[in-house]
């Protein structure tokens, strides 16, 4: 059958001389991955730009819950953005945000509501200040774990200024430092954890040493709850590249 859905593209690898496998998470589907041939030509007929990470599609699809391979019949922007593919930052930020999900999303399972934060963060990122955007890696760290079912704890207090990286709360009782983040560390996590909205970022002031420390703590924190985690790669480029 033939289905419409947007889908956020995570991954394309090339196959064959002209053709690419796409790894894009749906609206409809959960994370899927699609045949494309023919998309790796030259000339104006090129399809390949569609299917650069981050893209925000809306698609015609086969979809047919017995393959491991769907097909594509017809995909054009869903939301084309103005910043996120030309602007050095905001495109490592935005390769960051898919890298995590990539490491989140296992199954392909629907998650329409996951999808419409990941949508909506883009479009956001895609219009955000600069002191925005330097924020927006941890803000959407932060937020995604809401809808992966090991949610942070904002309990931060005189009783508790020492990040649990294993229980995503704030305590005092310290066993060891490989899993507690310093109290400095652990007062800027509790305050990202109070913004609701992107524009709330702008009121956060962070250096770059306290970012890095940061992004790490989360790393770790996801590590401890995503079976086979392992290392983001994105993050040295961040690193770098936020001041």
């Amino acid at each position: 059958m033939i289905f419409t859905t947007k889908g956020i593209v995570l991954r394309t690898i090339k196959y064959g001389e002209t053709s690419v496998i796409a790894a894009i998470f749906t609206e409809m589907f959960g994370i899927q991955s699609y045949i494309v041939n023919g998309v790796r030509t030259q000339g104006k007929s090129s399809k390949a730009h569609f299917f650069q990470p981050s893209s925000l599609l809306e698609m015609q699809v086969y979809h047919n819950e017995l393959k491991n391979l769907q097909r594509i019949k017809e995909l054009k922007w869903s939301s084309l953005y103005k910043n996120i593919l030309s602007d050095v930052i905001k495109n490592a930020v935005a390769l960051y945000m898919i890298e995590l999900l990539q490491k989140c999303l296992k199954q392909p399972e629907t998650n329409a509501d996951l999808f419409h934060f990941c949508e909506d963060a883009l479009l956001e990122l895609d219009i955000a200040k600069d002191e925005i955007t330097a924020n927006f890696p941890v803000f959407f760290a932060l937020q995604l774990v809401h809808f992966l079912g090991f949610r942070l704890k904002d309990n931060y207090s005189n009783e508790g200024k020492h990040f649990d990286l294993r229980e995503g709360n704030f305590t005092n009782d310290i066993l060891s430092n490989d899993y507690f983040t310093e109290a400095v560390v652990s007062f800027h996590i509790s305050q990202l954890l109070k913004a609701m909205q992107p524009a709330d970022l702008s009121e956060i002031k962070l250096n770059k040493n306290l970012r890095k420390s940061i992004l790490l703590a989360i790393e770790k924190y996801y590590a401890f709850h995503i079976p086979e985690f392992g290392i983001m790669k994105t993050l040295p480029v961040l690193h770098e590249l936020l001041g």
